[in-house]
């Protein structure tokens, strides 16, 4: 199959010059997690800005320097499993799609599980791609401690556990953005040198004063805002169904349970590429 019967041609992008502001609006309003970059006045591709880059870099203002540079892309006669094994070398999720520099078109990870594997009798079983270092948090855990653990595992989501240490929610980097704020925090260092052994000496104190942008979190719990109803897989879950249901869920990933129910890993969309 060729990512042509697949590739969306309504491109969500933005333009360089532009400001974090305006590309986060985008994304909440389209819904997507990254977009291409091109510059004003053209679809020449200069670029790609996920939420990511905007989450890791709170001080800067200007697209430009806050998106990815180096671009991984596709033509729009390649093949399915050839794109699927670039996402999967380089450890992204979205390709820009490009005729002579010029963007014509997307194809995400997610476009790839819900249009083309779920379509193939896949018999392999979720258990042989799914990660199992999963990142979980406490169901009453602040957002801001949530996020520290999403982060420390370089995911894009946190899956909440009750008292019991029972799976009760699914929060994602999208959850987190929406209950989350740019702030600006200025921190005053002094520092006081003089003459050693000189009492008529005069010491001098200087003030340096930091201004730095940081992520606000509000301050609700993570049960607040985490997804309760969680589409979930088992361990013999086959890649097709499993892609299935992401299609009709609409997710990009699916926590994985074992024979009695307790939690044994995720698979995510990334990691259903691999069954090509």
């Amino acid at each position: 199959m060729l990512i042509k019967k697949i590739v969306s041609k309504d491109v969500v992008h933005v333009s360089v010059p532009g400001n974090r502001e305006k590309a986060l609006e985008l994304m909440r309003k389209q819904k997507v997690s990254g977009v291409p970059v091109t510059k004003e006045g053209t679809n020449k591709l200069v670029g790609i800005l996920t939420r990511s880059d905007l989450i890791g870099n709170p001080d800067e203002e200007q697209i430009a320097l806050i998106m990815s540079r180096d671009i991984i892309t596709a033509e729009i006669d390649d093949d399915v499993s050839d794109v699927a094994a670039k996402m999967i070398e380089n450890n992204i999720r979205r390709i820009p799609v490009v005729k002579d520099g010029d963007l014509i078109g997307v194809v995400t990870s997610f476009d790839i599980v819900v249009k083309a594997i779920s379509e193939m009798d896949i018999e392999d079983t979720v258990e042989n791609y799914m990660i199992k270092n999963v990142p979980t948090t406490w169901e009453q855990s602040p957002l801001n401690v949530a996020f520290e653990v999403m982060r420390f595992f370089g995911l894009k989501c946190v899956l909440s556990l009750n008292d019991n240490a029972k799976m009760s929610g699914i929060l994602t980097e999208t959850d987190f953005i929406n209950e989350s704020e740019v702030v600006s925090e200025t921190s005053v260092h002094n520092s006081t040198v003089g003459t050693e052994g000189d009492k008529w000496s005069w010491d001098s104190t200087s003030v340096l004063y930091v201004e730095k942008n940081h992520l606000k979190f509000s301050d609700k719990a993570v049960k607040d805002v985490s997804t309760i109803r969680v589409a979930t897989a088992n361990t013999k879950t086959k890649v097709s169904v499993c892609a299935k249901k992401m299609r009709t869920e609409n997710i990009e990933q699916i926590p994985v349970i074992g024979i009695e129910g307790e939690l044994v890993g995720l698979i995510r969309a990334n990691d259903l590429l691999r069954a090509l």
